[in-house]
């Protein structure tokens, strides 16, 4: 089974699945064509992060977060006239690409079994849908429309992604990316290596830097995606595992183990979603304070979500009141897709450009959308992510899973920014602990407290379906509530695979997004 919030991903997974390949083969087939089908949340030119495993294992994670080029310094930026990172075009392009080498990474761990399909066959259907074209979704083009303004200049973009007219094109216009299908025909030609050390690599670095951005062939050739332990934290009856720093995956496990300590009993009421509101604010408070690349730490992810921590951090909410907010929030765009094969190996993963289409340049030669991931450094000595050469920035990325003592394996996870570990929390809890079926957790009305992509208020959001009283309810504990449109973009594109011992997979998706969930 593989979910993906593009259908077109979907069934590319499960094709190789079809034809005896892993998770992990499926899903780097499914990564390079979601990076073809929605270049408006991702592509090949941002970074992402991989927990591969099988229910009863540790899984192992994949961080393919590319750290600042050597000579992306705070001198360097002054040096170009600029006191903060901008947010789009090429000074916007200073951190590595990362999400191909987690790709090699991937497909090299011993568990993936890999190597029985040929990379050519794992990015044979993204060229042909690049050079072909495939339709525009309705999501890339309101986002197209509403962000026009500040991309329509950038570097490559109205070539690439606006009609012959300059227009903004519309759901169902098809979408052709000759240049990155003849990109991704080469990764699978030379070997996925060749995006760093081959010829991919000396065409990116040539185009970046003849464009103005920091990043040079050395950064290239010296990245290597990163092998690393999950954060992990026990809930009641079921190991949970999630991404260590640079990512946010430490608030994902805080929200659950806090909330976990609350002891709500019921799922949907006041109690439920007021408690995991009141869960989120104490993760984001750590996550703000202490979460960056981890040799800059000051203290360890696991020391973060220990039990006295979680403790205290549980003592301090009020069960009827909201505490005060709102809190800087941080923006971002992304995917997350899962696959489990016929062996149990099962693959939650999610990559990223950060915010919509990234920095917006596309490369001339490779028709490579950059991220802007970067941007989140800040360009004075004491920001909390102070800009240094080779330091990876902050992530909103992180993949889950979650291992029961009855044998169930899930794994789950969204796009969204801030808005991924509060989704998470939402469907992890609606099915694991108020037993509510898989596909109604993910459609059931969720909230958000903070900023995600597509939107600019930090206050709490929530879908006009959840019912009346709980709104109510939720006003009068002191929220500042909006609501607004049902199945709104803004509350993520979700996702989950649940593997029960008997090998039955329930799979679902989220009807915010254009996915699927596609079996074999």
């Amino acid at each position: 089974m593989v979910t993906a919030p593009h259908h077109m991903a979907a069934e590319a997974g499960r094709d190789v699945l079809r034809e005896g390949g892993t998770a992990v083969e499926a899903m780097v087939t499914a990564a390079a064509v979601i990076a073809v089908v929605y270049p408006h949340m991702n592509a090949i030119g941002g970074d992402g992060f991989w927990l591969v495993g099988e229910a009863g294992q540790r899984p192992s994670g994949i961080d393919a977060c590319g750290p600042a080029a050597g000579l992306a310094s705070r001198d360097w930026y002054q040096a170009q006239g600029t006191t903060t990172i901008p947010a789009r075009g090429p000074l916007a392009a200073l951190t590595v690409p990362g999400t191909v080498g987690g790709w090699m990474a991937a497909l090299a761990q011993p568990n993936a079994t890999s190597g029985r399909m040929p990379v050519a066959r794992l990015m044979a259907p993204a060229v042909a849908m690049a050079r072909e074209g495939v339709p525009t979704t309705a999501g890339q083009e309101a986002l197209t429309r509403q962000k026009l303004d500040g991309l329509q200049d950038i570097p490559g973009f109205a070539e690439t992604f606006l009609a012959d007219d300059l227009s903004v094109p519309q759901r169902g216009d098809r979408l052709i990316q000759r240049r990155l299908g003849d990109t991704l025909e080469q990764l699978g030609r030379a070997g996925l290596g060749d995006f760093y050390q081959g010829d991919v690599a000396q065409s990116l670095a040539h185009d970046l830097e003849a464009l103005g951005s920091p990043l040079r062939l050395d950064d290239f050739t010296g990245y290597k995606a990163q092998v690393v332990d999950p954060l992990s934290i026990t809930s009641r009856d079921t190991q949970l595992y999630n991404m260590p720093p640079p990512t946010q995956g430490l608030a994902s496990l805080m929200i659950l183990g806090v909330f976990d300590r609350l002891r709500v009993p019921d799922g949907e009421g006041f109690a439920h979603i007021h408690g995991l509101i009141e869960a989120t604010k104490q993760a984001f408070r750590v996550r703000d304070a202490e979460v960056t690349d981890p040799e800059w730490m000051r203290t360890q992810a696991v020391d973060l979500l220990d039990a006295r921590h979680l403790d205290s951090a549980a003592a301090a909410i009020d069960p009827q009141r909201a505490a005060p907010w709102p809190h800087p929030a941080a923006p971002g765009d992304t995917v997350w897709m899962g696959a489990v094969d016929a062996n149990g190996q099962a693959t939650s993963f999610i990559q990223s450009i950060y915010w919509e289409f990234g920095a917006g340049i596309v490369l001339p030669e490779s028709g490579v959308l950059m991220q802007n991931r970067g941007m989140s450094f800040g360009l004075t000595p004491d920001h909390p992510q102070a800009l240094e050469p080779g330091r990876s920035p902050f992530h909103t990325l992180n993949p889950a899973m979650a291992t029961f003592a009855d044998g169930r394996h899930m794994l789950y996870g969204t796009m969204g920014g801030e808005g991924q570990p509060q989704t998470q929390a939402a469907v992890f809890t609606r099915h694991a602990r108020f037993g509510m079926p898989l596909q109604a957790a993910v459609t059931a009305p969720r909230w958000l407290l903070g900023r995600t992509w597509g939107d600019s208020s930090t206050g709490l959001k929530v879908e006009s379906r959840l019912p009346d009283a709980v709104i109510q309810a939720l006003t009068e504990a002191g929220h500042a509530v909006e609501v607004v449109e049902p199945f709104d973009g803004m509350m993520g594109h979700a996702g989950a695979i649940v593997r029960h011992p008997d090998g039955l997979l329930e799979g679902a998706t989220d009807p915010r997004s254009d996915g699927a969930v596609a079996t074999v």
